[in-house]
C-alpha cells in the first residue's frame, strides 16, 4: 500500500497552506528560500504565473536544439572522428541518457535551491557543449563535449521547468505543461533553417560556437526571472480547490508502486519512435533516395527537403503538447494516450508506405511528431494526477529516465540494426508494434492501475480518474 503525505509545498493538494501562506517553493518541508515569491516580493497577481510560464518556454526553446539538430551534424562529425554512424549516434545517446537519468538528483537540486540558479546554470552548460563541440576530433571529445555538457545543461533544465510549472498551474498542469513542453519542441523551429544554412557557408564548427554562445546567454537571462509561487499566487479556481485532490507520495513509495512502472514501461516504448525519427532522420532519408539536394515546393517556395521536415516537425512537435495536453485535461490522460500513441503508430506506417515521394516525407513526418511530442505532458500530468504535486521535479525525473531507454533503442540500436541488415523496414516495424502497444496499454491497463490506486484508503479524497 502507497504510504502518501502532504508537505507544504504541494499547493495543488493542500490548497489551506498555500491560502495560508505556508506554500514552499523548494524542497517539501523546507523553510521559504530566497528564490520564493513569498519571501521575495509581494504577489504580482493574475499575471504572475503567465509571465514564468513564458520565461520557462523561452528556456526550454534555448536547449532543444542539440537534439532536435543533430542529424544534421551526424555526417560531419562522422567525417572529423573517422568513426562510424553507431559509434557517433552514441553521442546523442549521452546526451538523452544523462539529460533523463540524472533528472531525480536534478529535480532534487532544484527543489533545494530554487530554480533560477539551477536552471540558469543548465542553460550555461547546454550551450557551452556545443561550444567545446566546435573543437573536438576525436569520439572522447565529441562525448564530452556535445554529450555530456549539453546531457546535463538540458537535464537540469527539463526536469526543472516542469516541476515548476505543475506547481504554478495545479488547475491546468496538462495544459502548462504541455506549453512549457511544447517550447522544447518549437525551439528548433527558429533554429534549423539557419543552422543549415551557416553550415553550408562557414563550417559545422562556427554554427555549434555561435549558436551555442546565443543560446546560453539567452537562456541565462530568461532563467533569472524564475521563482516559486509565493502565497495565493498559484491558487486554483474555487471549483478545482473545493474538489477532493491526491496527496503527495514521496518518491522512495512512488517507486514501490507498479503504476509508476507501468508508466516507465510506456514512456521508453513512446520515446522510442520518436527519437529514432528524430536521430537518424537524415539517414533513413538519404537510404529512402532523398538526400540534401532533394528540394520540394511548399507555398510557392522550393525548400531543401531535408530541413524542412526538421522545421515542420519541429513545429507538429511543439503544438501537439498543449494540444493534447489540454483535451487530456477534459476527455482524461489515458484516452488521450490512446488515441496519440496509435495516432503516431499509424503515421509511421504511412511515412514508410510513400518514403520515397520527398513531400509527403516531409508532410507525414510531421504527423509522426503530432502523435509522439505530447508525451511530454501527457506523462508528468498523469504523474501528477496520480502522485501529487509536493515532490514533482524529483518524482517527474525518476519517469524522465525513461527517455534514456528510448534512447539507446532510438539512435545506437536502430543504427546496428540498419547496418546488420542493410535496411530502415525492421527498425520501422519494430515501433509501429511498440506505439500500438503503448496505446492500448494506456486503455487497457493504466487506467484501471491508476484507478485501483487513488481509491486504496492511502490515496483516499484523490481525484477521479476518468
Amino acid at each position: 500500500m502507497v504510504t502518501a503525505r502532504t508537505p507544504q509545498g504541494d499547493v495543488a493538494g493542500n490548497a489551506a497552506n498555500t491560502a495560508a501562506g505556508t506554500h514552499v517553493g523548494g524542497a517539501p518541508g523546507a523553510a521559504a528560500g530566497p528564490e520564493s515569491g513569498a519571501a521575495v516580493r509581494p504577489a504580482l497577481g493574475a499575471n504572475a504565473r503567465w509571465i514564468q510560464l513564458l520565461l520557462g518556454f523561452i528556456v526550454m526553446m534555448t536547449i532543444s536544439s542539440p537534439q532536435y539538430v543533430w542529424t544534421l551534424f551526424t555526417g560531419d562529425f562522422m567525417k572529423t572522428t573517422g568513426a562510424r554512424l553507431s559509434d557517433v549516434q552514441w553521442t546523442i545517446t549521452l546526451l538523452i541518457v544523462l539529460q533523463t537519468w540524472l533528472a531525480p538528483a536534478q529535480g532534487y537540486l532544484v527543489e533545494r535551491y530554487g530554480p533560477r540558479r539551477l536552471i540558469g546554470l543548465g542553460a550555461v552548460l547546454s550551450g557551452a557543449g556545443w561550444i567545446a563541440a566546435s573543437r573536438v576530433g576525436d569520439l572522447i571529445g565529441l562525448y564530452a563535449s556535445y554529450g555530456l555538457l549539453c546531457g546535463l545543461g538540458t537535464g537540469i533544465v527539463y526536469v526543472g521547468i516542469v516541476g515548476l510549472m505543475v506547481r504554478w498551474f495545479p488547475e491546468r498542469r496538462g495544459f502548462a505543461t504541455g506549453i512549457v513542453a511544447a517550447g522544447y519542441g518549437f525551439g528548433a523551429i527558429f533554429s534549423t533553417f539557419p543552422i543549415d544554412a551557416m553550415m553550408k557557408s562557414s563550417g559545422y564548427q562556427t554554427t555549434l560556437l555561435v549558436f551555442g554562445a546565443i543560446f546560453a546567454v539567452v537562456g541565462l537571462l530568461a532563467a533569472l526571472g524564475l521563482r516559486t509561487p509565493g502565497a495565493g499566487e498559484a491558487t486554483p479556481g474555487a471549483a478545482v480547490a473545493a474538489a477532493p485532490t491526491v496527496r503527495s507520495v514521496a518518491p522512495a513509495e512512488m517507486l514501490k508502486t507498479p503504476v509508476f512502472w507501468l508508466m516507465f514501461l510506456m514512456f521508453s516504448m513512446m520515446s522510442t519512435g520518436g527519437l529514432m525519427v528524430i536521430t537518424q532522420f537524415k539517414s533513413f532519408a538519404q537510404s529512402f533516395g532523398i538526400d540534401g539536394k532533394t528540394m520540394i515546393t511548399l507555398g510557392g517556395a522550393t525548400l531543401a527537403a531535408i530541413p524542412a521536415a526538421l522545421t515542420f516537425d519541429r513545429v507538429t512537435n511543439g503544438l501537439t503538447r498543449p494540444f493534447f495536453g489540454w483535451v487530456s485535461d477534459r476527455i482524461g490522460r489515458e484516452n488521450t494516450m490512446a488515441i496519440a500513441f496509435i495516432l503516431e503508430g499509424c503515421a509511421i506506417g504511412l511515412l514508410l508506405a510513400f518514403r520515397s515521394d520527398p513531400f509527403l516525407l516531409v508532410l507525414l513526418s510531421g504527423l509522426v511528431f503530432f502523435g509522439w511530442g505530447e508525451i511530454f505532458s501527457l506523462f508528468p500530468s498523469t504523474l501528477t494526477d496520480t502522485f501529487g504535486t509536493g515532490y514533482a521535479s524529483t518524482n517527474y525525473g525518476f519517469l524522465y529516465m525513461a527517455q534514456g531507454v528510448g534512447s539507446i533503442l532510438g539512435a545506437p540500436v536502430a543504427a546496428m540494426i540498419f547496418e546488420r541488415t542493410g535496411s530502415w523496414l525492421p527498425v520501422f516495424y519494430t515501433i509501429i508494434g511498440m506505439d500500438i502497444a503503448t496505446g492500448l496499454l494506456a486503455l487497457f491497463a493504466l487506467k484501471g492501475m491508476r484507478r485501483r490506486l487513488l481509491a486504496a484508503p492511502a490515496a483516499r479524497g484523490a481525484v477521479p480518474v476518468r
